[in-house]
């Protein structure tokens, strides 16, 4: 019987993970609120009424059973933010994913994990570099966390592949973007570790990669720069860092090579100067990071919920426009209690009417 319930649990979880306008933080409130995901997916429709939409399209029963097939015959499995198993670091995170899927060695979560990314047309110096770094922080221990991009990140899964590294896909974990990474793709499974946050046979698109560049920066204590141009993928994953409490580090580069000019620009801005594999793990020495805990959720709810009035939903969408502005600034300018602003905008984004953006902001749409 026990084993039923946690069957139910888990497909009504995936349910709302993969219903439309729910994203992280509105999966944890609607926990926090609600008590389970089954009670969550009963109130929807009337949370969505109360925003002045249209109840959200559920993930079907069917849909979400299929899925759970294709990972069990992956050989692959899911984690969920509040198990055990769940990366500790990642569920310390506020848009932390509700679920991961996961293939291979999961002792690797138990070790230092080092994000290693960067230009996917990067140099041949480059790679060489990320390359013997990997293999060199895998040695003393270190399990490297990248992207299986083309460039900076293949050289990195290939210097860590013997010792443990973590590849993190944007698509379904069983499909191979590029195609030339295939064979390692499928080596990273055997032999370390592959993560994924969307279903099997998913395609990766455009807002996928930002997502998957989050779980990277969330699953490890440093993300190391090597070589990346102005406004690339790699800068994301080091704002995310940043944005996380996490060491961010970048490897100098000549000023004549625009690819080097994120790193440089990144070390202006603060980020640790690294040239080998003791600078990343002093770095990461004790007292630089942390201390993090596991937690069953990614943040503190309010301590109850409170249902709003129809002048408290007037006043906070009153405040909104296409800027995201933060959610602190709108309990501030309204005086309402956080858990009625909190209410309000559960409700709006219920309702298709808002978004929420990194750093605990929300905007109109």
């Amino acid at each position: 019987m026990a084993d039923t319930g946690a069957y139910e649990d888990e497909v009504a979880r995936l349910r709302l993970i993969r219903s439309d306008n729910i994203g992280p933080i509105t999966y944890f409130q609607l926990l926090a609120r609600f008590g389970s995901a089954g009670a969550a997916i009963a109130a929807i429709p009337d949370l969505a009424a109360r925003g002045g939409g249209r109840a959200p399209k559920l993930a079907s029963r069917a849909a979400i059973e299929a899925e759970m097939e294709a990972v069990a015959k992956l050989g692959a499995r899911y984690l969920f933010v509040g198990q055990g198993a769940y990366p500790a670091l990642l569920a310390e995170t506020e848009s932390a994913p509700p679920a991961i899927i996961v293939q291979g060695h999961l002792s690797l979560l138990d070790r230092t994990l080092v994000a290693v990314v960067g230009a996917r047309n990067a140099s041949a110096a480059a790679c060489r570099f990320a390359r013997m770094l990997a293999q060199r922080l895998g040695e003393l221990d270190a399990v490297i966390v990248s992207g299986l991009a083309r460039g900076i990140d293949t050289a990195a899964h290939d210097g860590a592949l013997d010792s443990g590294t973590i590849g993190v896909v944007a698509g379904g974990i069983d499909v191979f973007y590029p195609p030339e990474n295939e064979a390692r793709q499928r080596a990273i499974a055997e032999r370390g570790l592959l993560v994924a946050e969307q279903p099997p046979g998913t395609e990766p698109r455009a807002r996928h990669f930002p997502s998957r560049n989050r779980i990277i920066a969330g699953i490890a204590q440093g993300t190391v720069v090597v070589e990346a141009a102005p406004r690339s993928g790699s800068l994301i994953t080091a704002r995310f860092a940043a944005d996380f409490g996490r060491e961010v580090m970048a490897v100098p580069g000549s000023p004549l090579d625009p690819r080097a000019q994120g790193c440089n620009g990144l070390i202006r801005e603060g980020a640790t100067l690294i040239q080998n594999a003791d600078d990343v793990l002093e770095a990461l020495s004790p007292g630089r990071i942390g201390p993090f805990r596991q937690r069953d959720l990614p943040y503190d709810p309010p301590a109850a919920a409170i249902d709003a009035d129809d002048q408290a939903r007037s006043a906070i969408a009153g405040l909104l426009n296409a800027t995201p502005v933060p959610v602190d600034e709108l309990i501030r300018q309204t005086g309402l209690p956080p858990a009625v602003v909190h209410t309000v905008l559960l409700e709006l984004e219920l309702a298709g009417r808002l978004e929420r953006h990194a750093g605990g902001k929300a905007s109109a749409i």
